[in-house]
């Protein structure tokens, strides 16, 4: 029983060193590796500066110096570089103290001795390679005594549990999405804050009215905090998106958190159901005219997506309120939530361009792959065109469009202002539109970083797909 625990311990310290000595390799792991694990590097480092101190490389190789300086190579070196240098002064006219000349001999015989030595130790690498002190191996040789590894769990737990990620390829591929994710998010923070400080327009001066006082205007901003130096005002605006709790609005004194999470999920579910909407319409049709081309239902087809493409949402979303509110008054014109009539003008309207986009991407995603070599092969089986079409076909055609669903998706997302202004829908675009033009910091900062975390999320999600449509990602994914 002691021996199998003992083989067990074994097989898990071995996993762990290679783990550890794999992500060291890894740039921006080996920093993480480092930083979330201070504790227990702060100590391997000083168990390999022992183990190097007592290591017979560094015996060999200063063995090998003090060799190379007993034989008068150091001597002869530097003679060589004083004659270069002599000879390199007459050739070019110059003139050099003694002293000067000595000096930069001295400085090139030592690179040059550095570099002999360097020579001499590779010739031997093989035989030193067994003795050599590495990081890898002070750690393996810290988690080697059982009360040891017990202690590295404790006082190193956010350390193992990097190695945990990053030892599954699944969860390290989530993971790192979501860390892009957070750099997305934090960049897009500081450029629309940066943008709005520099912008020339005075939210004191355009709320308060050209008959305000400087005293005001000067009140106005201590209030807010606008008297503050930039970085600090970035810092307090950021910390308000990590904490959910971006203050008060310039305009209306109201809760900008309060005030997003009213008016977001709007845009949210008109923009999700514009894109089901599409999606439903968009497939069969690039589907069917991807396997019948050329054909009369193909050129119809893809002419109408065409001018679903070129239509302008505003245009579009006025001549749908002239024709069925005004002239046929089935639909109402602007939206009400409690109607859900009124929401199928808007979701048309965001959902053509998606509509035409999503079936001409379908359509040549599909020509792509049904001419495929697997596909014929496919059919030379017998295989009934149903299956060919769902099964290999329409299956390996999906990346691509579920690329371009998820990023046309994040478009309308960030895009609906026009959409909402057209039908009076009190959204977040509608929402941002409004309050940029004093501009009210922290109304636009909650309203743009939160729309950017969804739309990341949503590309994350999106990314995730990819593995599933497609067995090829997966098996990359086992090797990644």
């Amino acid at each position: 029983m002691s021996r199998q625990t003992t083989a067990t311990d074994e097989g898990i310290h071995s996993r762990l060193t290679n783990l550890y000595g794999k992500m060291l390799l890894h740039p921006s792991y080996r920093f993480f590796l480092l930083l979330v694990g201070a504790p227990v590097t702060i100590i391997i480092y000083f168990i390999y500066l022992y183990r190097k101190s007592k290591s017979s490389y560094n015996a060999i190789a200063s063995e090998m110096r003090q060799k190379l300086l007993n034989e008068g190579y150091m001597d002869v070196l530097r003679k060589e570089a004083q004659d270069q240098i002599e000879r390199k002064q007459r050739f070019f006219g110059q003139k050099a103290s003694k002293e000067q000349t000595e000096k930069e001999a001295e400085k090139l015989a030592i690179a040059r001795f550095t570099n002999l030595l360097d020579t001499r130790l590779k010739e031997k690498e093989t035989e030193l390679a067994a003795t050599k002190v590495t990081f890898v191996d002070s750690y393996a040789s810290f988690i080697g005594h059982p009360l040891l590894f017990v202690l590295s769990i404790i006082i190193g737990f956010p350390m193992y549990l990097l190695m945990a990620i990053y030892s599954n390829a699944y969860v390290k591929y989530i993971f790192e999405r979501l860390m892009m994710t957070v750099f997305v998010i934090f960049g897009v923070a500081i450029l629309v804050f940066t943008i709005l400080y520099l912008s020339p327009m005075n939210p004191a001066a355009n709320l308060l009215g050209e008959t305000a006082t400087n005293e005001q205007i000067a009140n106005f901003n201590q209030i807010y905090g606008l008297d503050q130096p930039y970085l600090m005002q970035l810092w307090n605006n950021i910390k308000g998106i990590l904490t959910f709790d971006l203050g008060k609005s310039f305009a209306g004194n109201e809760q900008v958190t309060t005030a997003i999470l009213n008016k977001f999920p709007v845009t949210f579910t008109l923009t999700l159901l514009a894109t089901i909407f599409a999606v439903i319409i968009a497939l069969p049709i690039g589907i069917v005219s991807a396997t019948r081309p050329n054909s009369f239902f193909d050129y119809t087809f893809m002419f109408i997506a065409l001018i679903g493409l070129s239509i302008p949402n505003f245009w579009q979303g006025l001549i749908m309120i002239l024709g069925f509110s005004i002239k046929l008054p089935w639909l109402p014109a602007t939206y009400n939530p409690n109607n859900w009539m009124s929401a199928i003008m808007p979701i048309f309207v965001l959902g053509t361009a998606l509509t035409a986009a999503v079936s001409r991407m379908t359509r040549s995603s599909t020509l792509e792959v049904i001419n495929e070599d697997y596909i014929i092969t496919a059919k030379a089986k017998g295989l009934s065109r149903r299956t060919v079409l769902w099964r290999h076909t329409v299956r390996n055609a999906l990346i691509p469009i579920v690329t371009i669903i998820g990023l046309q998706f994040g478009g309308m997302l960030g895009g609906a202002a026009v959409t909402e202004q057209v039908f009076n829908i009190s959204g977040i675009g509608n929402y941002i539109v409004e309050k940029q033009f004093i501009p009210d910091i922290p109304a636009v900062m909650g309203g743009v970083v939160y729309t950017a975390i969804t739309i990341s999320l949503i590309n994350m999600f999106i990314d995730l797909l990819y593995a599933f449509f497609d067995p090829r990602i997966r098996s990359k994914l086992k090797q990644y």
